[in-house]
């Protein structure tokens, strides 16, 4: 699949600065602070870069994290990960296999049936609503 392919200028353009911060600086929400983290709506959450669907609401749980948690993604194609050794820990990152748009971080305490724990951060999302 090919990639979104817009200019700095652009994706500045189109997100709002703290969508920016997060997706393309690979910025973090404060815990407990994303307007997604206690909603529990059915629905799809999208990539609010390039409106991927990224997951659904059946996916989603209250892990006590501080932002919102899913066990897995709508698709396996729809999610990137890569390994991040920023602030001295590795863990997995999570990015919008359709413009690459940095989403959370990925991690091995998860429910069932999966295990993981997809930990995303609100600004990265959009929930469109069934």
């Amino acid at each position: 699949m090919t990639k979104i392919q817009k200019t700095d200028q652009q994706w500045r353009a189109e997100l709002t600065p703290e969508q920016y911060r997060v997706l393309r600086e690979k910025g973090t929400e404060r815990p407990f602070t994303g307007e997604y983290d206690h909603r529990f709506e059915p629905g799809t959450y999208r990539c609010a870069g390039c409106g991927a669907e990224l997951f659904v609401s059946d996916a989603k749980f209250d892990s006590g994290c501080g932002w919102p948690a899913f066990y897995g993604p709508a698709d396996a194609e729809a999610i990137d990960e890569e390994s991040d050794t920023s602030f001295g820990m590795t863990r997995t990152e999570a990015m919008c296999a359709n413009c690459g748009g940095h989403l959370g971080h990925v991690f091995p305490d998860g429910p069932h049936p999966t295990g993981l724990r997809y930990c995303i951060n609100s600004a990265a999302l959009k929930l469109e609503e069934e």
